[in-house]
């Protein structure tokens, strides 16, 4: 496996043996083959949350809107790629927007216009979509292209997996000062966007919980009740005191990511309209083919 750069150019000038053959630069020695695919393709479906930034309704009393959408993914093992889309409409976010909502004739589309921008919303859900992805033919990790033997044989030991990420950020040319913020963000997809082996997943959460910034926080339901730990990341600017949290989910009996919740914040306090929340319904192998994703 060899790591891919931007620009592409030598490896060996990097100076940290990424030219090396697949075997050596993954730490696995005399790995054994691949684990055959369970299904013709690797699937997750997914529903989104998001705090829409503008405020609807009067200016003396307006009221938030969040938007939700379903999207899905599926990869077969020769990298071919199908995403699938759909939205479902937007509503009210909490009690009192709703009451404010209903005062202001409870509306069903909304067409607002700021600084020359307009937005044009629906509570119906849309027809929806899905494709291709167009020329992609392999797996994508931490800037790589990689194959479905090369997922397959990723490290399943927490430390020899940073390591094998921290290089691919260096050959992506990821600064120093913020590879590990690289890393800690690179990792959570191992555990739902590529069809890794459960042990490598399991590296990967162990993983992350090492990594500056990152700390486990108990045990909590997603929004379809499941409950999983609960891993908070925060990453800070001191310069400006703006930050992120990421909150996720896991399920640590599969080692499957539940749900992924991002806010971004200001001198501590939380940016309006700055937050969405990923819940993942379904990850896993399915012979079932790519198709416009179906209503919640």
């Amino acid at each position: 496996m060899k790591l891919a750069t931007a620009p592409i150019r030598p490896l060996v000038s990097l100076g940290v043996g990424l030219a090396m053959g697949a075997t050596a630069l993954l730490g696995a020695p005399g790995a054994a083959a691949a684990a055959p695919p369970e299904g013709a393709y690797w699937h997750s479906r997914s529903l989104t949350t998001l705090t829409h930034p503008w405020r609807f309704g009067s200016k003396s009393d307006s009221y938030a809107l969040v938007q939700r959408r379903v999207s899905e993914t599926w990869q077969a093992p020769d990298g071919r790629t199908w995403y699938g889309y759909r939205e479902l409409g937007a509503l009210p976010k909490s009690a009192a927007d709703r009451k404010a909502w209903q005062r202001d004739g409870s509306p069903s589309k909304w067409s607002e216009s700021i600084d020359g921008k307009t937005v044009k919303l629906s509570a119906a859900p849309a027809k929806g979509s899905t494709g291709p992805v167009r020329d992609q033919n392999y797996f994508f990790l931490g800037g790589q292209h990689l194959t479905y033997d090369e997922v397959q044989r990723l490290p399943a030991d927490p430390a020899v997996l940073k390591d094998w990420l921290r290089r691919a950020g260096q050959a992506s040319r990821v600064p120093d000062y913020a590879l590990d913020g690289w890393v800690a963000g690179t990792l959570p997809y191992l555990l739902h966007s590529l069809p890794v082996t459960k042990e490598v997943r399991a590296a990967a959460y162990q993983a992350l919980l090492t990594m500056p910034g990152v700390r486990a926080d108990g045990l909590a339901k997603d929004t379809l009740g499941r409950s999983g730990a609960v891993v908070l990341i925060d990453r800070a600017d001191k310069k400006t005191k703006s930050s992120a949290r990421t909150r996720l989910i896991v399920d640590t009996g599969t080692m499957l990511l539940l749900s992924r919740e991002q806010k971004a914040l200001n001198d501590g306090k939380q940016v309006p309209g700055k937050e969405h929340t990923e819940t993942l319904v379904k990850v896993g192998w399915t012979n079932d083919p790519p198709a416009v994703p179906a209503l919640p």
